[in-house]
């Protein structure tokens, strides 16, 4: 098992499908379901190494994502969600700050 690269708040860049997002949490391993990881995991990560739950820049959906196809979102841009404010209080630096209190 690798440690996380990411963590909450940081931008992320997807190397295969292009798309830029916050990490909302991170998974040390693969925790999806077998079913889930043969449909959509098509290039096969790891699944011994950590995944994240991404928001996705200018779209309303998450995504689950394994560590070898995220970089860093050099941007320094925010995102557009609206579960932003759900999971973090601002942005800062190029990062989100916070959790909300619920």
């Amino acid at each position: 098992m690798s440690a996380a690269h990411f963590g909450p708040g940081e931008l992320v860049h997807h190397r295969l499908f292009g798309y830029r997002g916050v990490v909302v949490d991170v998974d040390p391993v693969f925790s999806g379901s077998a079913e889930w990881y043969e449909q959509v995991a098509r290039s096969r990560p790891p699944k011994d190494e950590p995944w994240y739950h991404v928001i996705v820049d200018g779209a309303t959906h998450m995504t689950y994502v394994a560590q070898r196809n995220l970089e860093p979102d050099t941007s320094g841009a925010p995102v557009r969600h609206p579960l932003l404010e759900h999971f973090f209080e601002r942005f800062e630096d190029g990062r989100y700050h916070g959790p909300r209190a619920h």
